[in-house]
């Protein structure tokens, strides 16, 4: 891939697991989750009906199609969160996020919805993650598409890093077609 399809579609670079993390690691990656709602709030701004509807890049998503994903996406990683605190290692279901996005709703249902929804599912989300202390953070699930347990604390690694990926897409392109912010 040449460099410049790598900037476009991995703005903060590519996600990199960490091999561990500290309270203050954890207390930045919650404060991401708390802050993405407002973020798409700033990132729809001022956007019409056919702005919404731009990709990203050529090929990629289009903006639409990002914030709805992004609910979709947080949806699930939530609902691996309650089920990792509430049972032994559970094996989570994969998704097949491309098919999602394609799906009708994602064209019907106007983007300010899934904000909306992304409002109530990161509060919800951000009171659990703010009160688990470390033994929780280390609980695990099993994902089977990669064939291994992830702890806790990973995912929330990992969706602070998807947070701050979706919205770099989505500010570089605002930046690209001179649309302000």
């Amino acid at each position: 891939m040449d460099q410049q399809l790598e900037d476009l579609k991995y703005p903060i670079g590519r996600y990199e697991p960490p091999t561990g993390y500290t309270q203050k690691d954890m207390e930045e990656w919650i404060a991401i989750l708390s802050a993405l709602p407002s973020w798409m709030d700033g990132c729809i701004e001022n956007l019409d009906h056919d702005q919404l509807r731009v990709p990203y890049r050529e090929g990629g998503w289009s903006i639409q199609q990002l914030i709805h994903h992004l609910a979709d996406s947080h949806m699930n990683a939530y609902i691996r969160v309650k089920l990792t605190l509430t049972e032994d290692n559970p094996t989570v279901k994969p998704y097949d996020q491309d098919s999602w996005a394609l799906l009708p709703d994602v064209e019907a249902i106007p983007v300010n919805v899934s904000v909306t929804l992304l409002h109530a599912l990161h509060r919800r989300w951000v009171s659990v993650l703010q009160q688990v202390d470390a033994a929780a953070l280390r609980r695990t699930y099993y994902h089977p598409e990669y064939k291994r347990s992830f702890p806790l604390w990973e995912l929330v690694a990992l969706y602070a890093w998807h947070s701050r990926h979706h919205f770099a897409q989505i500010m570089a392109l605002r930046d690209r077609m001179g649309w302000g912010h």
